[in-house]
């Protein structure tokens, strides 16, 4: 169990960070460096070594390696990102950067994505540096820029970039995972994540004849956009079901007293209940029409139009995604990939796996642990090109009436303070070992 300064940190270190205004909105609009400095100098104050990278100014990412007791055994990477959605003040019950701390709350955008698991890595580490501990293996600690929009500037630089510095590491943890979830029926179900779907957000181009809003076109290249676009919408895409999804399925109908065969998912998914939301999203591929653009003026018919898609697809089913989409969009839209990642899918018999299971459990010994897939993304992917097994472990003891789920990007994102002291406990106990 981590000590009570450690506690007291960690809730400070969530709200000061939080302060920073991260707020990633795309296209290099963004600046992490004073939170990468502000993470950096408590890792610096616990004695260890961290080094600033950037691709871009202001971009900035933080590495630091601590040495662990086994040098023959493989590092361990532990990461989180430094920026955040961007949150419209008007909205909030609180300013979204305020950082504050009220009625054993923390308020504010990146409460729970991610500043909180930037904190409690960081209060685990200086605790350890109080008391001299030191970990099994080594750990390499990865605190990232632009997690919220392309990976450029921070996982995707560091892998391309400064891979050495992740020399020996073979599995990570990351965000999104080990949260608790109320089932409706007092159950508090931990889901871990062993797996993310891969994203695809593509744009599409139809392309016709530009002309007078009066005149009769059959080559109207919003009218061939439209139609590809409610073909992808309506589309219900064929079940799919990857080692970890399939695993989560039989976990929680075990957990309920269902019969699984897994013959009729949807069937199964119904009797589920509310704990359907942890699977639902990630049993098949998926393609959503989010953007539209088009014209000038209301009377041109204008010769191109454009619309983007928010793509994601399971692992293994990747083709699958590309032929269906090339039916779908038919021979007058184009698309292409405007940002690509892979699918990954991490193994469940592994001794991490067991181990996140258990330190979870030793906390929360009335939960009950089920492993999932996410259905969007992390950081995860970028460094899976290093060849290191991502998880998702960023462990919070929430209360009824927190929908974690809800609060990623939502508005009056926050946090207890009593979930950053669970996952703070939880994370201490579990890397020591791990």
């Amino acid at each position: 169990m981590a000590d009570a300064q450690a506690r007291d940190e960690v809730v400070r270190f969530t709200s000061e960070l939080i302060r920073i205004d991260t707020s990633n909105r795309g296209g290099g609009d963004c600046r992490e460096r004073p939170a990468a400095e502000y993470a950096a100098e408590r890792l610096a104050e616990a004695g260890v070594e961290p080094a600033l990278l950037e691709r871009s100014p202001g971009r900035t990412n933080v590495v630091a390696r601590i040495e662990g007791t086994d040098p023959s055994a493989d590092a361990l990477l532990v990461h989180g990102h430094l920026d955040v959605v961007p949150a419209q003040a008007r909205d909030w019950s609180v300013d979204p950067f305020s950082g504050e701390v009220r009625d054993g709350v923390v308020w504010g955008r990146g409460a729970v994505d991610m500043k909180n698991m930037d904190a409690m890595i960081l209060a685990v580490v200086r605790a350890w540096a109080r008391q001299g501990v030191r970990p099994r293996r080594d750990l390499v600690l990865a605190f990232t820029a632009d997690e919220e929009a392309s990976a450029e500037d921070g996982a995707q630089f560091l892998a391309d970039r400064h891979a050495g510095l992740f020399e020996g590491c073979t599995e990570a943890i990351g965000e999104s995972g080990a949260f608790t979830f109320h089932d409706g029926a007092g159950r508090e179900i931990y889901p871990i994540a062993a797996g993310e779907r891969g994203t695809g957000w593509l744009k599409l181009t139809a392309r016709g004849r530009a002309g007078h809003g009066s005149k009769v076109n059959r080559e109207n290249a919003v009218t061939r956009l439209a139609a590809a676009v409610t073909r992808i919408g309506a589309y219900e895409w064929p079940l799919r079901l990857t080692p970890t999804v399939r695993a989560a399925l039989t976990e929680l109908a075990a957990l309920y007293g269902i019969e699984t065969s897994l013959d009729d998912v949807d069937a199964l998914l119904r009797k589920l209940g509310p704990a359907a939301s942890l699977v639902e999203a990630t049993v098949r591929n998926s393609a959503n029409p989010t953007m539209l653009e088009a014209g000038y003026k209301v009377n041109v018919i204008p010769e191109e139009a454009v619309a983007y898609v928010d793509g994601r697809y399971l692992w293994g089913a990747e083709d699958e995604f590309r032929a269906t989409l090339d039916e779908l969009t038919g021979p007058d839209v184009d698309w292409e990939f405007r940002h690509h990642s892979v699918a990954l899918q991490a193994p469940l018999d592994a001794p991490l796996y067991a181990r996140m299971r258990a330190a979870v459990q030793e906390f929360a010994p009335e939960g009950h642990v089920v492993p999932y897939c996410m259905s969007g993304g992390t950081d995860a992917k970028q460094f899976s090109q290093l060849g290191i097994t991502g998880y998702g472990f960023a462990p919070l003891k929430l209360p009824k009436g927190y929908d974690y789920q809800a609060l990623f990007h939502g508005v009056d994102e926050r946090v207890p303070v009593e979930a950053l002291h669970f996952g703070v406990d939880v994370l201490d106990r579990f890397l020591r070992t791990a």
